[in-house]
């Protein structure tokens, strides 16, 4: 914790000096862990003509990311709890950093896709752990203003990194979007290093509370429920049910073990609480909307408009944009008026902004597409800050790391799911079984369709959210 008590001004509390270095801290690791998200996309083209792949294979190099990050963000949080944040912070930025220098020297396309799980792994650690240290770096009455800054560096990355990976592979060739990472990390490990109070790991018998088979079986059941949502391309054929079989039982198995491990990985008392548990189901379901707009958005500008790749860029971009410039005020709202009351305000934003997206004619053009995805963006930046807020604020200090992992790993299962699903939605109300083919009212009909789900599941958010006082 920080050593001095929060100041006062006028009856209110302040952050202090110190803790807006550590804010800081937390937000540029944020940053990077977003930032290799997004910066990578861009380059999929360019490596499966170096690597001279299929674009199959190539997408290995996103998938192995995104795989390491939702299987191992649980344990690395409770990991964190039991080690000390700071320092499993600080390893995570140090392994994001090398694993990222050895994707910019790999020399094949498999020692890359090995190199990104490493990264992935760091990034675990990072998305993990960040959360859980504002609470060591705040007063509780400014943790909405706190996770509203970390919001909008989080919609930083993304927003940055496709233009700053474009510009990076034109100028110095696709190692650059990797080799960046390195003095971005550097630059993070000595601000923690320098900023962040010391932390003290648990005595020794700490590390039996470490539930080792819980945790394996939960990263075991997460990847393969992943790889169910994400193969295929969109079909999804025998094979994928045959893995989201083996996710379920893997979960079934995952319960059973917990309610019998003597330390469990999650506790369900604390879980199944209204607030934390209300909170993971509705960030479930919210990011499976917000996937959405990333999935079925470039199709619908690009084939139902006719805009040119570039344009269908910069109209894109403004979810991101919105959700940068929207993030701290969000969070200062969220301390104002209450978290509970600004989630639900969220919700009911981006059910504004899905109702119009899912009614509105293809006659009105870009505008009729931007306007409707910057209220839903907005919406969810505020739903993100009070969410998170909500979430984090009570949480005991010895669960932080686990729980805000539980947080992370509640997004990426929405963003997973609405991938996969929003996308199935999207083909089947275009009426093609070949997207690629269909004419522009039928990509206007599947927009339509896939934003009609989308209410509903905004819906559900809003019936559930209502309990969670």
């Amino acid at each position: 914790m920080i050593s001095k008590p929060p100041t006062q001004t006028d009856g209110a509390v302040q952050i202090k000096p110190a803790a807006t270095w550590v804010l800081l801290s937390l937000s540029m690791a944020m940053l990077l862990s977003s930032l290799g998200t997004s910066i990578t996309n861009v380059a999929l083209p360019t490596l499966a003509q170096v690597f001279d792949v299929s674009f199959q294979a190539v997408q290995w190099v996103v998938l192995a990311y995104l795989l390491a990050i939702t299987s191992l963000i649980v344990g690395a949080g409770r990991l964190g709890d039991i080690m000390g944040r700071r320092r499993l912070l600080l390893a995570g930025i140090g392994l994001f950093s090398v694993a990222s220098s050895l994707c910019a020297a790999a020399p094949t396309l498999w020692l890359l896709i090995a190199a990104r799980a490493l990264q992935g792994l760091g990034a675990a650690m990072l998305m993990a752990l960040t959360m859980a240290l504002v609470g060591e770096a705040v007063p509780k009455e400014k943790t909405g203003s706190a996770m509203g800054l970390l919001g909008t560096m989080s919609a930083v990355g993304t927003t940055l990194g496709p233009t700053l990976g474009g510009v990076l592979i034109g100028s110095w060739g696709w190692q650059a979007i990797f080799w960046v990472n390195v003095p971005l990390g550097a630059l993070t490990f000595l601000l923690v290093w320098r900023y962040l109070p010391m932390d003290h790991p648990g005595p020794k018998t700490a590390w039996a509370s470490f539930d080792g088979p819980g945790t394996l079986l939960l990263a075991l059941t997460l990847v393969v429920y992943a790889l169910a949502m994400t193969l295929g391309r969109g079909n999804f054929g025998w094979f994928n049910a045959a893995l989201l079989l083996t996710a379920v039982l893997g979960a079934g198995v995952f319960v059973w073990v917990e309610n019998r491990a003597r330390s469990p990985l999650i506790q369900w008392a604390m879980v199944s609480k209204p607030v934390p548990g209300i909170g993971f189901v509705t960030s479930t379901l919210v990011t499976t909307v917000v996937m959405a707009t990333l999935v079925v958005g470039p199709f619908y500008l690009s084939a139902a408009l006719q805009l040119e790749a570039a344009h269908v860029g910069l109209v894109m971009s403004a979810g991101p944009v919105v959700a940068a410039l929207t993030g701290v005020p969000a969070g200062r709202f969220v301390d104002r008026l209450g978290a509970h009351t600004m989630g639900l305000c969220g919700l009911a934003t981006m059910l504004v902004g899905s109702t119009l997206l899912a009614l509105q004619p293809m006659a009105w053009g870009v505008a009729g597409y931007v306007l409707p995805l910057v209220v839903v963006t907005a919406g969810y930046a505020l739903f993100q800050a009070a969410n998170n807020t909500a979430v984090m604020r009570d949480v005991p200090a010895e669960r932080r790391g686990v729980v805000s992992g539980l947080l992370g790993l509640s997004r990426n299962l929405g963003l997973i799911t609405g991938a996969s699903v929003m996308g199935a939605v999207f083909v089947a109300g275009s009426g093609v079984t070949e997207i690629t083919t269909a004419r522009p009212e039928q990509i206007a009909a599947g927009l339509h369709a896939t934003f009609a789900v989308a209410v509903g599941l905004v819906l559900v958010a809003l019936a559930v959210g209502r309990q969670a006082r």
